[in-house]
């Protein structure tokens, strides 16, 4: 098949255009801004566009599916030719729920831990060498692309609640047909469309209730309390809770009188493990098997991932408040006595927007100093309006904090600043303005 690919670049689309191309489907695509990894890994395949815009000459008769991501915006050029010609338009989770026949359909969904605890079952799984398909937002240690549709029996799927695209308004999570459903909790994100809390909750409800299989199995996260009320909601659905495991100060997961020695550390990472872990369960994995699996697991790229040893820096994708403050926490309490400066960026939409900023209070408490970045640039790119620095101070309320939104001034912090602290957690679902944090 010609499949085009409208906003080539993102994270899961780059990785379903590699994986459909190594198929032998003929692929091209289109994007207006793309970053790494993405970049360099279309280019080495072959796959990067020539030149970065939206070009509805891409767009004929010829083409048997475009397959539309959620950055391409409702006037763009390429889809409304598309549109036009009549062409077959998907977004990608509706083309994944199509084209992956596998029987046993593990989704992981929930407002956090979803890459981590999609990756901790990968890797058991390949630990165990036990064929399987999958579907990651983020970069997963032995795995060469982060989707892979073979038609095994076995799928495993991150399952964002987030719009599927600008024409397709269903959660992703709700085109994965799960046989077995992982929610990690409940926090109110993606405030562009969901406008309120009540509106974001509703469409876990709708998850666990419609898009289930009916013996289908959910397990979820038993100290969330909007997960507590939705559960006693949602009669006749198999359910299970979980709690997170419990981890000595030497990293070994204490259980039944043994210890198992994990490479990953923090309270959320506990309760991701433990979810993993149930989840693997179900694939026929034996706790033995599945330790000895966590004891090589070293997190997902950009998830607490450790990128210096001296000072120790520590680069996170952390976006929504209940992230963050897990983050940094999580940090604080493996190392109780280190200097710790945080560098947070303020990207995805609701994060930069003023009216959901002010749920950002108090998160950064376990810093030492605090920085929050934002860069003008991404505000232009999301349609947004400029924010006030003051009032950002104002949401955070730090002691000793202090707020960019010139990439310099930020290279030049950390530059003049860093050799202070023993640890640094730089945290962004963007790339600080293009910083090349290697150099700095």
């Amino acid at each position: 098949m010609k499949i085009h690919f409208i906003a080539i670049g993102g994270k899961v689309m780059h990785n379903l255009a590699l994986e459909l191309s190594s198929q032998g489907h003929v692929i091209s695509g289109s994007d207006d801004e793309i970053y790494n990894p993405s970049r360099t890994r279309l280019e080495q395949a072959g796959l990067l566009p020539d030149q970065m815009g939206w070009y509805p000459e891409k767009i004929s008769t010829g083409i048997d599916l475009v397959i539309l991501g959620m950055h391409a915006h409702l006037d763009n050029p390429e889809l409304a030719k598309a549109q036009a010609l009549g062409v077959h338009v998907v977004s990608f989770p509706e083309y994944i729920g199509q084209h992956s026949p596998a029987r046993h359909r593990a989704v992981i969904t929930g407002s956090h831990g979803k890459s981590t605890t999609t990756a901790m079952i990968m890797h058991a799984l390949k630990s165990a060498d036990i064929q399987f398909d999958y579907v990651v937002g983020g970069m997963v240690e032995g795995f060469e692309r982060m989707v892979r549709l073979s038609g095994a029996d076995i799928i495993v799927v991150e399952g964002d609640e987030y719009l599927s695209s600008r024409i397709d308004s269903t959660p992703k999570m709700n085109h994965y047909n799960g046989t077995i459903l992982g929610v990690t909790g409940i926090e109110w994100d993606h405030m562009n469309v969901f406008p309120s809390f009540d509106e974001y909750k509703d469409q876990f409800r709708i998850c666990i209730q419609d898009c289930l299989d009916r013996e289908g199995l959910v397990f979820w996260y038993e100290n969330d309390q909007h997960l507590q009320m939705i559960i006693r909601s949602s009669e006749g659905s198999n359910t299970s809770p979980y709690a997170a495991l419990k981890q000595n100060s030497t990293m070994e997961i204490e259980m039944d009188k043994n210890l198992f020695p994990v490479g990953v550390f923090g309270t959320h990472n506990m309760a991701n493990m433990s979810l993993a872990r149930h989840i693997s369960q179900q694939f026929g994995l034996s706790d033995e098997q599945f330790f000895r699996a966590m004891s090589s697991f070293r997190g997902v790229g950009k998830r607490l991932e450790l990128i210096k040893d001296d000072p120790l820096v520590y680069l996170d994708y952390a976006h929504a408040p209940s992230k963050v403050r897990a983050t940094v926490l999580a940090l604080r309490n493996r190392f109780p006595h280190h200097r710790i400066l945080t560098i947070y960026e303020l990207h995805t939409y609701s994060s930069l927007n003023h009216k959901f900023l002010p749920n950002y209070h108090d998160t950064l408490v376990g810093s030492d100093r605090a920085v929050v970045y934002f860069d003008e640039h991404a505000l232009k790119m999301k349609r947004m309006p400029m924010l006030a620095t003051g009032f950002i101070e104002k949401c955070f309320a730090h002691d000793n904090l202090v707020v960019y939104s010139e990439r310099d001034q930020l290279e030049e912090f950390v530059k003049n600043n860093s050799s202070d602290y023993d640890t640094i957690l730089l945290m962004s679902s963007g790339n600080f303005g293009g910083l090349d944090l290697n150099e700095i």
